[in-house]
């Protein structure tokens, strides 16, 4: 690994002293004042006038931070916590709700592919992308379901002049991680056409030597994205796109004490077709055709090659929709209509499983007045498996001058019980449980006694109404201000979910093990403030500081707190607990923060970036036996991690790059098992 960085270092030194060539200086480059984004309207906005709580992760941030997936360079916004399920990926933990409740689209079409709610979002790279856009709180009203929690839009590049331009990209880090891309932009009059290929490896890494598996076993991926541009007129406009993703891992397990190996596959196809039509200059329409398929293929073998155990996934989405937007005078109104199909046939489903919905939105943007806007909209879904939903949402921004200005919003959001909470049909044999999907539950739980399996079921427990969404009212307040070389973002919210779907005992085995299935069970709550502020000293010099404060708790704990008031200790005395000492949901932090500096070096065209991330105590199970997180359980302890960049344009066209992600070399195998120490890694980056 020093090698390899010290040659890329000696190749840089080299390089730049040939360069003859202007140096280009990127480093004082500004944001532009005025950025346009589209995910929280659907139509382009001005960020500084959005009602709605929002961020903008740029294609110049992303580079000066050196990372290479999309779960990366989110972990690192004020506010997204990243948090890894059983399977090992990250899902997303926005205003304290889970990965399930947040949208993640690629140029506004959703990716699929959720395990346990949760998708890998290390399948996206950051290599052609243009600019990433965070809308938090409820966006079900424009997006529907998996929008409760917020929306995550990841916008690629363009090509916008009539040239050749491009970039080749490689990067080694740490682990054996090799990173190469290139994305290549080409435009000419009527016809644009860009291709973004990438290759990703790495030999994964092992933080505990006693155990013969490894915490991420070896693997490597690779993304071929084209997409095709031609404009008929300066009215009519076609856009093809489509994204392909293969991924291969190493897959060994050790069960009953006995070694097995095999392989993992993923694979992802998506396609997309958009025409857009200006029929004048206050009507335009969108038509949009989305499909995508997902399958995730696994298998296990034993010390004979003999097989012992296969698993997979094939997820299809079919989407067409029609947007129209009218502008009247300075207001703008949006409507759209679609259709949704969706199909599932996985390991433990015993028939290829389907979905369908209709959809309408409608959305009014409205300014009354200089410094009035007022966003609001409806959407309507009609599902084949559960009850209707009407998704309202209302946001205002007020102006105060210049600098100042108010945001408030409220919306309404839902999240449609999945494909595992209605199907699922898994019986673990060595430990006797068996998980039924609600819409299957009845069946075979009446199988299961026929069998003469059945101990006794649940009184009062029927599957006769259907499966309700989960729902939520979203609050959100707060103030953007920028003067001078200040820049203050400040957003208190508030998220009230009800319907919550979770997992209860149906039924007991004559073998002792239990019989799980789904149901609407309790209410839980989330609120706090998120703080966001940069403040340049000088031009070469600038600091920003990110807060949040997080309060989630179950609703049922507290109405019934008598159910969970008293708890035994290490020396087996009884203790009793007060409502204060309820600490709420478990894998939650009740602070995190981030102060990032970024200084440059203009004489030697050379940036240097370090990120520093908090995050208070948590806790992830229940240690005492009282059923919830209380202050007497055990936490994970709080703890900092440090990211170091240091980036130089060497010439117009060439860009080096140094770093070193968990400076501090932090980590708590048993407990943090994604957080993999120390890594080091160098880049080079050719654009023309």
């Amino acid at each position: 690994m020093k090698r390899k960085i010290i040659l890329f270092a000696a190749v840089a030194f080299v390089l730049n002293l040939s360069a003859q060539e202007k140096q280009k200086d990127t480093i004082n480059s500004k944001e532009e004042l005025s950025e346009i984004v589209i995910t929280g309207t659907r139509t382009e906005r001005v960020l500084s006038s959005l009602p709605l709580p929002m961020t903008v992760i740029t294609s110049e941030a992303i580079l000066k931070t050196g990372v290479t997936r999309l779960n990366e360079i989110l972990n690192e916004q004020t506010g997204v916590i990243l948090i890894p399920d059983e399977s090992g990926f990250e899902g997303i933990q926005m205003q304290g709700l889970d990965a399930a409740y947040t949208m993640i689209l690629i140029d506004g079409v959703p990716l699929v592919g959720r395990s346990s709610g949760v998708l890998d979002l290390s399948r996206v790279s950051v290599g052609n992308i243009d600019r990433i856009e965070i809308v938090k709180g409820a966006s079900s009203a424009l997006y529907g379901s998996e929008a409760m929690g917020g929306v995550i839009n990841v916008i690629t590049k363009k090509p916008k002049k009539d040239t050749f331009s491009g970039a080749l990209s490689y990067r080694y880090a740490t682990f054996n991680t090799n990173n190469a891309n290139a994305n290549l932009l080409w435009k000419k009059k009527k016809f644009a056409a860009n291709l973004f290929a990438d290759f990703y490896s790495t030999a994964g890494y092992d933080l505990d030597k006693n155990s013969p598996l490894k915490n991420v076993e070896s693997f490597y991926n690779y993304t071929i994205q084209p997409k095709l541009y031609y404009d008929f007129s300066d009215n009519l406009k076609l856009t093809v796109s489509n994204r392909f993703y293969n991924q291969k891992m190493d897959n060994p397990a050790i069960i009953d004490a006995k070694s097995y190996k095999g392989e993992a596959k993923e694979n992802e196809w998506n396609s997309q077709i958009k025409l857009e039509q200006k029929w004048n200059s206050k009507l335009y329409t969108e038509y949009e055709l989305y499909a995508t398929n997902y399958k995730n293929d696994s298998y296990l073998n034993d010390e004979n090659n003999v097989a012992f155990d296969k698993a997979y996934y094939n997820q299809w989405l079919f989407r067409p929709e029609v947007r129209t937007t009218l502008t009247i005078n300075k207001d703008k109104l949006t409507a759209g209509v679609g259709v949704n199909y969706e199909s599932l046939d996985r390991t433990y489903f015993d028939k290829n499983v389907k979905f369908n919905s209709q959809y309408v939105f409608v959305q009014y943007d409205y300014n009354p007045a200089d410094r009035w806007n007022i966003l609001a909209g409806f959407r309507y879904d009609n599902h084949s498996e559960y009850a209707s939903q009407l998704s309202p949402k209302l946001a205002v921004n007020y102006k105060v001058n210049d600098n100042l200005s108010l945001k408030g919003s409220v919306g309404y959001g839902y999240k449609a019980p999945d494909f595992r909470q209605l199907f699922f049909d898994f019986t673990n044999p060595a430990a006797g449980y068996s998980v039924l999907g609600y819409n299957v539950a009845e069946d075979r739980l009446n199988q299961f006694e026929s069998e003469g399996q059945i101990a006794s079921r649940v009184q009062g427990i029927s599957f006769d109404k259907p499966l309700n969404a989960e729902s939520a009212v979203n609050f959100n307040f707060g103030t953007f201000y920028k003067k001078n070389k200040l820049r203050l973002d400040v957003n208190a919210f508030y998220n009230s979910i009800e319907n919550l779907i979770d997992t209860r005992v149906v039924a007991t085995k004559k073998s002792g093990g239990n019989i799980f299935s789904y149901f609407n069970t309790s209410k839980v709550f989330t609120y706090g403030l998120e703080f966001n502020s940069t403040y340049s000293f000088t031009k070469e010099f600038a600091v920003s500081v990110g807060y949040q404060y997080l309060t989630a708790k179950d609703e049922a704990v507290l109405d019934n707190f008598e159910q969970y008031q008293y708890i035994r200790n290490s020396k087996l005395e009884t203790i009793q607990l007060n409502k204060s000492d309820y600490f709420g949901l478990f894998n939650r932090s009740k602070h995190t923060a981030n102060i990032k500096f970024a200084y440059s070096i203009p004489v030697i065209k050379t940036d240097v970036n370090l990120r520093v991330f908090y995050r208070s105590k948590y806790g992830l199970f229940d240690t005492n036996g009282n059923a919830i997180l209380d202050k007497y359980d055990k936490f994970i302890s709080d703890y900092f991690i440090a990211n170091l960049t240091a980036s130089k344009n060497i010439t117009d066209q060439l860009f080096f790059q140094l770093g070193a992600n968990n400076l501090l070399d932090y980590k708590d195998p048993s407990e943090i098992p994604n957080l993999a120490g120390r890594q080091l890694f160098a880049r080079i980056q050719y654009n023309f």
